[in-house]
Formats: C-alpha cells, sequence, structure tokens
C-alpha cells in the first residue's frame, strides 16, 4: 500500500514503474545496469476520490498525457530503489497537492474613495512633473 494521506491509500498495482538506462551519475554501471525508474500511474483507473481526479487531470502539468496517465522519472540517484523511492515521493506529492480545495474568489470593486485618492496622486504627479519643465516665452 502506498499512504498518501490519512485517508488516501493507493495499492501496489495501481502504479506501473519501468527499470530503465540512465544518464549521469554511475560510473561504468550507466551503461550497463537499469537504474533509472519511470512510473506509470493512470488517474482515470485509481481509487482516488472522483474530485481528486478531476483536479489531477485539470493541472497544468505536462506529465499527465491527454489518457489521464502520470509519467514520472527519476534518474538522479545510483541506486535504482532510492530512484524507486524518489519517483513515489513525487507522485505523493503530486496528488497531495490535488487533495487541497481551492477558494473560490469573490469579486470586488474598489471602494469609490480609494478609486478618488489614486486619480487625485495621479494628478498631483502629473502638475509636479509639468513643474518641471523649462519656461519658454510665447
Amino acid at each position: 500500500m502506498i499512504y498518501i494521506a490519512p485517508n488516501i491509500r493507493l495499492s501496489d498495482h495501481e502504479v506501473e514503474f519501468n527499470a530503465t538506462l540512465a544518464q549521469g551519475p554511475g560510473g561504468q554501471n550507466v551503461n550497463k545496469v537499469n537504474t533509472a525508474i519511470q512510473l506509470r500511474f493512470d488517474i482515470n483507473t485509481s481509487s482516488l476520490p472522483r474530485e481528486v481526479k478531476q483536479r489531477l487531470l485539470r493541472m497544468a502539468d505536462t506529465r499527465i498525457s491527454k489518457e489521464g496517465v502520470l509519467v514520472i522519472k527519476a534518474k538522479e540517484e545510483r541506486s535504482q530503489l532510492r530512484n524507486k523511492e524518489e519517483a513515489l515521493e513525487r507522485l505523493k506529492a503530486i496528488i497531495r497537492q490535488a487533495l487541497v480545495v481551492p477558494k473560490k474568489r469573490i469579486a470586488t470593486r474598489p471602494k469609490k474613495s480609494s478609486v478618488r485618492k489614486r486619480l487625485d496622486s495621479k494628478t498631483k504627479r502629473g502638475l509636479i512633473k509639468q513643474q518641471r519643465k523649462p519656461v519658454t516665452d510665447d
């Protein structure tokens, strides 16, 4: 089981791991050992609540495909196990981000007095700048 929040868990079969060759640190092993991990998580078929799925799919994240599959690549570490843990942590962070319900925005308008103050200050500033101009005789 993958624990995300106190009331949200994913079963192990919902997440798919693929090991591939990684560029970067690893010395001679970099060309021989599959240390990079590619995590695939199908949002639509997951056991997440419907609202969380919808928020995940609406996210502007390039790692989420049009089909609703989240792909996370972890290749920073030299060990396959640590890359797997890193990919899982990233998945948890993304899902926790989708758990937060966005606040509804209430449209407001500025008060008449604040609009008046702003316009007065602009007029004053314009007069100050006008007085800086050189005096010309007509």
